[in-house]
């Protein structure tokens, strides 16, 4: 029982290809896969916990801001002009949001794909002020939309939708990047400077629908589970394995009555026939709802990580499987990014009668019988990931994504890359004039970061781990 692991990499193909030649004479094994950021996160498990699942289009209502930069003189030459404003994401089946971003240096993918996220999972989860920011979000626009209301607090005479958006940006920017930035409309920047000043401390909205735990295990002819629906919907709707009606597993409550909605709070389980062969089975829930002011938005793309301000009903939904064997180590395993720890946190379950052992990065993890152990995989930022475990009966799960946990200004730079036109496939429309756009509204300018899987040197069953130094391509920012 173990695991195979490839840390995406731009360098280390020469020193791969070295060892490989080297132990393949000494009689090991090497394995490795050249991959592509983009393949590394097919086919495999999300770390998310449930919620919206949308598409980025572009910036919507936005005015020009300022990122004061340094010359190394004390000068302005470092100085840059970019959009600031309302982004619009499309819902998968239904919904639109609309976020403010929270990671000024990284670029906007064009058309990516966005997940609901825990701030954990984001730069947000060691940001200390990042209630600070849930409160602008709250008090500003658009949640406030009586602009002569909003004007009158800011001292801000006169402040338009695109003056209001911008501010708020603006002011949002100051605590998710520590950004020295100052809004070009007077109105702004005194709507920005009065959320600054004002901005208080509130705790991390809650997730719009998510299932406790998202994997569980135990015996056919047996309940598995319990599984905690946890919602701000009114209800959720209960979608059975797919193939239920040949399986013969049903989702049911304590009782075993069939399952077809259920309320925050409720709890489901999958109802495995006695007579079944070892397996698994997933079930899904699905709401329609606004999902909280405040959540998180992230892409696996490396696209600038998002915060909501604002929601239509949308389509919500999660996911929980369940692993069975009659006999032996019967492992649930769920994965989600720790950004406090700079990894990804592996939670494995054993519900069988002996113990689960498995190898990632070369140490062995041995889950006894009944018990459960969170294990962090440390990873670099900006890192693409993708390992798989193996267990007994065929069990194989495969977990793929990129780290993303640090502004560009958290990780010690501070360079604004900026396009030499604005993209009007992410602008909505033209900026103001002589304003560059840049990384919030950037597009498919900066490539995605790629690179080559390093190899994996399997002594005893072991796996070591040969890690090289990611190498950026093309014009985007390092962090």
């Amino acid at each position: 029982m173990f695991s195979s692991f490839s840390a995406l990499s731009g360098r280390g193909r020469a020193a791969a290809a070295r060892l490989a030649a080297a132990t393949m004479v000494a009689g090991l094994v090497v394995t490795g896969a050249l991959v592509t950021a983009g393949s590394a996160v097919a086919d495999a498990t999300p770390q998310q916990q449930g919620g919206a699942t949308a598409t980025i289009g572009g910036l919507k209502t936005y005015g020009a801001a300022v990122v004061h930069g340094d010359d190394g003189e004390g000068g302005e030459d470092g100085d840059e002009q970019v959009s600031a404003g309302l982004f619009e994401m499309s819902v998968d089946n239904g919904g639109t949001l609309q976020t403010y971003c929270v990671d000024l240096h990284n670029p906007t993918q064009k058309d990516a794909k966005y997940q609901e996220t825990s701030w954990s999972g984001t730069s947000l989860g060691g940001n200390k002020d990042a209630g600070r920011i849930r409160w602008i979000l709250e008090n500003s626009y658009p949640q406030v939309n009586d602009l002569a209301a909003l004007a009158a607090r800011a001292g801000a005479v006169g402040l338009t939708e695109q003056d209001a958006a911008a501010g708020t940006q603006v002011a949002i920017w100051r605590y998710s990047d520590g950004a020295d930035v100052d809004a070009v409309d007077p109105k702004a920047e005194k709507l920005a400077d009065y959320l600054e000043k004002s901005a208080q401390n509130l705790a991390e909205p809650d997730a719009s629908l998510t299932l406790d735990p998202p994997a569980v295990s135990g015996h056919p002819g047996e309940l598995i589970g319990p599984v905690t629906v946890h919602t701000d919907a009114d209800s959720v709707t209960v979608i059975p394995p797919a193939d239920a009606a040949t399986s013969g597993v049903r989702v049911v409550d304590q009782d075993g009555e069939a399952v077809t909605s259920a309320v925050d709070g409720g709890q489901v389980f999958f109802e495995v026939p006695e007579d079944a062969l070892d397996g698994s089975a997933a079930l899904s829930v699905q709401a329609s709802t606004s999902v909280p002011v405040g959540r998180a938005f992230t892409s696996d793309s490396r696209s600038q990580t998002q915060i909501l301000a604002g929601s239509s009903e949308s389509t919500v939904s999660a996911t929980a499987t369940a692993n069975w064997a009659a006999t032996g180590p019967v492992p649930a395993l769920s994965a989600r990014k720790n950004c406090a720890k700079n990894g990804v946190d592996i939670t494995a379950a054993n519900k069988g009668d002996e113990a689960f052992t498995f190898q990632l990065m070369g140490f062995e993890h041995t889950i006894a019988a009944g018990e459960s152990r969170t294990v962090t995989i440390p990873l670099q930022e900006d890192q693409p990931y993708d390992f798989t475990i193996m267990g007994p009966n065929g069990f194989k799960q495969r977990f793929a994504g990129v780290l993303d946990c640090e502004t560009q200004g958290s990780a010690g730079g501070d360079e604004v890359q900026t396009l030499s036109e604005p993209s009007p496939a992410l602008a909505g429309g033209t900026p103001a004039a002589g304003v560059n756009l840049a990384e919030t509204g950037s597009s498919s300018a900066t490539p995605m970061i790629g690179g080559i899987a390093i190899g994996l040197l399997v002594i005893g069953g072991g796996v070591v781990l040969l890690v090289g130094k990611k190498e950026q391509h093309g014009a985007g920012p390092r962090a």
